[in-house]
């Protein structure tokens, strides 16, 4: 749930807005001074908005705006006071507040207010992720947790972002293995780097090498001209290998070495090339096991296990889910054009409930079904009805909600047994000659050669109009008849 910050020195006002925030379902935070308001935003995280009064002793609603600039606190700002004046609207605009009203205000529209500055500054942090993952400086501060389990996994992260060593990033799919080394990649010095991603999972066994250490031209057939692998795109940048459990055992042998050595061979090269990579791994089974296998080399492992990390599944860090859930909707309600703002109460206790086993890739994918589909401003529980029938079965998918929707059940292929089953054919309905003695329809090809009988004797063996009549040329006619053995029929050609 956001928090919003009021900061007045009324007692009288912050009452009334606060019981304002709290029906329109934030919770909110009463600060009676500037001073007062900048100390609970440092010692406080999740605050999502703050409503401003701009008049107040000590230090005013402008300072505050200077000082959130000041400290680049990006946080949207309504701003409220007594005063009409249209410069004092423009300087606190010009300081970055988003909204401005004039005492006494409307519920409905500190409400409404509240809504669209909290959705807005969700999407300005979604796309300062964005931008930020694109040009390589995504940062721990960009990663959407407030959850105590992760408490280590972050600080595990900023600790190896200070150096080159080599870090194994463990965790089930879809828990973001791929954000966490982007951030430990932004927050040291190779920040703005390349950054090359490699599923080695998703490789054919036959290119694997090729794919991360290149080749020379000619090296194989199909080989037209040289290709640098991803090895030498990563140089002086990072190199994340996503599910490095899958690598063939003779691409790990090479592997090795480029770890070990700091250089690759590429596939038909006559000499080794240098390179400066940083490797970051990631694998969702347990290394440590493969190796006692026998299916992933020790020494390998050992390489790239310096510095392991783990990264928690979602249903052991369930405090991220409702911020989460805010940032899909504002991302994709941008992107799919929806006037969707956010989801129910409990339709946000549904998911809470829900134990997640496609992690965040699940949940994102979840949010942006129900946005696409959600007929109303807020999501419901009728719009994420696999999470329902997951959790209750069929039956509950089937029963309206108090939206008065009734979704639609999902249906896997898997379950198509369960599918009612088609009505019988009404047998009647079918001439007797289409059926055999058993009551089944006879093949197409007696079925043919009884028309085109029955065709020639109703026409009295003239071919030409028998032909005419079943829409097919003579000569079409006459390699049918012959093909069902009919010929002695023609005996009358006209």
């Amino acid at each position: 749930m956001h928090k919003v910050l009021i900061v007045d020195d009324d007692p009288i006002h912050c009452r009334l807005a606060s019981e304002v925030v709290s029906k329109a379902g934030f919770t909110p935070l009463v600060a009676h001074s500037g001073v007062e308001a900048m100390a609970v935003l440092k010692k406080t995280s999740g605050v999502g908005a703050m409503i401003l009064d701009l008049v107040m002793p000590d230090m005013d609603g402008m300072a505050v705006l200077e000082a959130l600039k000041r400290d680049g606190l990006a946080l949207p700002v309504i701003v409220q006071t007594a005063q009409t004046s249209l410069d004092t609207v423009i300087s606190a605009m010009r300081l970055g507040a988003i909204d401005f009203f004039v005492k006494p205000v409307s519920p409905e529209r500190i409400t409404i207010s509240l809504r669209n500055a909290l959705k807005l500054g969700t999407l300005e942090s979604s796309l300062k992720a964005e931008r930020a993952r694109k040009d390589g400086s995504f940062s721990f501060a960009h990663i959407i947790t407030r959850s105590p389990a992760m408490a280590r996994t972050m600080s595990l992260g900023k600790k190896s972002a200070a150096s080159t060593i080599p870090v194994l990033i463990e965790g089930e799919s879809g828990v973001g293995k791929e954000l966490l080394a982007r951030a430990i990649q932004g927050s040291g010095d190779r920040a703005g780097k390349s950054f090359v991603t490699v599923n080695c999972g998703a490789i054919p066994a036959n290119l694997v090498e090729s794919t991360l250490f290149g080749h020379v031209k000619g090296a194989f057939t199909g080989a037209i001209a040289d290709a640098p692998g991803k090895f030498r795109e990563a140089h002086n940048g990072t190199l994340f290998l996503d599910e490095v459990g899958e690598l063939p055992p003779e691409t790990q042998v090479k592997l090795l070495r480029a770890l070990q050595e700091g250089e690759i061979e590429p596939v038909g090269a006559s000499k080794p090339i240098k390179v400066n990579v940083r490797v970051i791994s990631a694998t969702n089974r347990r290394l440590l096991n493969l190796a006692k296998d026998g299916l992933f080399r020790e020494d390998l492992y050992y390489r790239l296990n310096v510095f392991p990390i783990y990264l928690p599944p979602l249903r052991e860090r369930m405090d991220d889910v409702p911020a989460l859930i805010d940032h899909f909707i504002a991302r994709f309600a941008a992107e799919e054009g929806r006037r969707v703002i956010g989801i129910a109460p409990e339709a946000l206790d549904m998911l809470l409930g829900f134990d997640w086993p496609g992690n965040i890739r699940q949940l994102e994918n979840a949010v942006f079904r129900a946005v696409v589909l959600a007929e109303s401003p807020l999501l419901g529980v009728g719009d994420f009805p696999q999470i329902v029938v997951a959790r209750e079965g069929r039956e509950a998918a089937q029963r309206p909600t108090a939206h008065g929707f009734t979704p639609s059940e999902p249906i896997h292929i898997d379950n198509a047994r369960a599918l009612p089953r088609l009505p019988e054919p009404d047998r009647t309905a079918l001439p007797d000659r289409f059926l055999d003695g058993g009551g089944n329809l006879l093949p197409l090809a007696e079925i043919e050669r009884e028309l085109i009988a029955f065709a020639i004797d109703h026409n009295a063996g003239r071919m030409a109009q028998v032909a005419r009549q079943l829409g097919i040329g003579r000569s079409t006619l006459y390699r049918k008849l012959k093909e069902y053995g009919l010929e002695g029929d023609e005996a009358n050609v006209a």
